[in-house]
């Protein structure tokens, strides 16, 4: 594995984000979201991509897609793993989000390419990173109130924010993806936040591909 050269290419790639807020819909009719694990000891890359009916946000459409994984675990390069798995999810989709929130990442990144910046670029969708990690960066202490946040600074860059969505609940890492600035970001993460730690269309793209319950009622009411 070349990292010097997958490095280079992280770098090359994150001049191609485009950090300001270029939506071609808005309020967009649909918002995305994507979620990628992998099972069987790390074999098999699993990506799910939900779709989400805004402003009601009604699961609409769901994808999965499972395929062998490509490359090892390295950290820093973790959207190169997982690319393969959400260009198959995404190519199977019939509706396509004018807004996409991938769990992950998105410039808060130490090369500001992680997988939301990587994949929103790749599809060219205004994009947002909601990741539950932190990567890089440093803070200053959140509030234990919900909707408490904080400038995520990296060398003397925000690269994201860090905002409380549920009280008693770690906070979440949010950041530009593509075509989409930083303060948007956070505002659209707040309007698909109902209640639970994780936005909407992440929390469903994870229940989808982890057959949670919530998941399975709604399959089963259909």
């Amino acid at each position: 594995m070349d990292l010097a050269a997958l490095r280079q290419e992280q770098l090359i790639l994150a001049t191609k984000v485009v950090r300001q807020d270029d939506f071609e819909v808005l309020p967009p009719r649909f918002i995305g979201g994507a979620d990628v694990g992998f099972e069987q000891g790390g074999e098999v890359t699993r990506a799910a991509v939900v779709i989400l009916e805004y402003p009601s946000l009604t699961l609409v459409e769901h994808r999965i897609a499972r395929i062998p994984t490509t490359m090892p675990y390295i950290p820093g390069f973790l959207s190169f793993r997982e690319m393969p798995a959400l260009q198959e999810a995404w190519q199977q989709l019939v509706h396509r989000p004018d807004l996409l929130l991938v769990d992950g990442h998105g410039i808060s990144h130490p090369r500001r390419l992680g997988v939301a910046a990587h994949f929103g670029s790749l599809v060219d969708v205004p994009t947002i990173g909601v990741a539950k990690k932190k990567l890089c960066g440093r803070f200053a202490e959140l509030d234990a109130d919900p909707g408490s946040r904080q400038p995520l600074v990296d060398k003397g860059e925000q690269i994201g924010w860090v905002w409380r969505s549920k009280a008693r609940c770690n906070p979440l890492f949010v950041s530009t993806g593509h075509r989409v600035s930083l303060d948007s970001a956070l505002h659209w993460v707040e309007l698909c936040t109902a209640g639970y730690r994780l936005p909407e269309p992440t929390r469903w793209a994870d229940a989808v591909a982890s057959g949670r319950p919530a998941f399975l009622r709604w399959q089963n009411a259909r």
